[in-house]
């Protein structure tokens, strides 16, 4: 059977077809591209393994408000003993709808800036605004999706799913309610970045893994990533406490001249601290799981 010649517009798509396909493979295989997939990967497992130290420390931090004391083992017998053991996981999925892509925007734009703008050997004041830079980027950008994450973990709140509560948040209290403690958020998770990212460069130039044998860079970059933030866990505490505070009383809570005096008033200065080992837990080992994992995946692909 004769081929019938191929027409105009059919050799124009297939054209079309090729050089979509080539932009799409091109964009994938940019280095910030293998960044940002290498931090939301990072971000997803950690997310998953340390989300019940999430939960406990919010809930402590929410307990201050109803005028309660438990420890965290005892909030973490509550959660079970009310919800079964997989009941720590409660709000995992918003965690998870934050932290993967929000570490995969915080790692791409850390990637671009360090690729553009960043020194062969980094001095601290470089690392810290660094961090915060890309932290304040990703950390704006990520909001809405922190604050539903919060109201989640405290039990309080009741949403059929991630569209519903974004969606009820926004009807209810606007984008006033989808960026609650934006402030305190920033002041917090920025902060914390830069800190944490200081400590770590530096750490990892005084701990070369050469000296301790390449198989063991992995450990090596998991033991920097713990010293370095336990340091920036303790620094930031009290802006998370803050931060909790004000996302889970909007209305009441909308300034700093509110809910300072108030955190004061219930715990006094050990106030500010309320929740800090559930948090340096979980932040330090997410933190150091994470870079190790991001360090790891762009070793192999040949981009560190």
């Amino acid at each position: 059977m004769k081929e019938l010649p191929s027409t105009p517009s059919s050799d124009s798509d297939l054209k079309l077809r090729k050089d979509l396909k080539k932009r799409m493979e091109a964009a994938l295989s940019s280095p910030v591209a293998k960044s940002f997939m290498a931090g939301a990967l990072s971000g997803s497992i950690s997310t998953l393994l340390l989300q019940p130290l999430d939960l406990v420390k919010t809930r402590l931090q929410m307990s201050v408000n109803i005028g309660s004391n438990m420890g965290m083992m005892n909030v973490a017998i509550s959660v079970v003993r009310q919800d079964t053991f997989f009941g720590l996981w409660h709000g995992v999925w918003p965690s998870l709808t934050r932290c993967a892509p929000g570490v995969g925007i915080y790692f791409a734009t850390l990637h671009y800036l360090r690729s553009n703008f960043g020194s062969s050997n980094p001095r601290a004041l470089e690392s810290l605004c660094m961090g915060m830079t890309a932290r304040c980027i990703a950390g704006f950008l990520i909001l809405p999706v922190t604050v539903i994450k919060t109201r989640y973990e405290s039990g309080t709140f009741h949403y059929r799913g991630m569209a519903n509560a974004l969606a009820l948040t926004y009807k209810n209290e606007g984008l006033r309610g989808l960026y609650s403690g934006l402030a305190p958020t920033l002041l917090r998770d920025v902060p914390f970045s830069g800190i944490y990212l200081m400590f770590y460069t530096y750490l990892k130039t005084y701990n070369q893994p050469c000296r301790f044998g390449a198989g063991l860079e992995p450990l090596v970059d998991f033991c920097n990533g713990l010293l370095g933030g336990a340091l920036a866990s303790f620094v930031t505490q009290p802006a998370d406490v803050i931060k909790t505070t004000m996302q889970l009383n909007p209305e009441k809570y909308r300034h700093f001249r509110t809910v300072l005096p108030y955190i004061y008033q219930v715990g006094g200065i050990q106030g500010f601290w309320r929740g800090i080992v559930p948090r340096t837990l979980r932040r330090t080992l997410m933190t150091a799981l994470a870079w190790t994992v991001f360090e790891e995946i762009m070793r192999r692909c040949s981009l560190k």
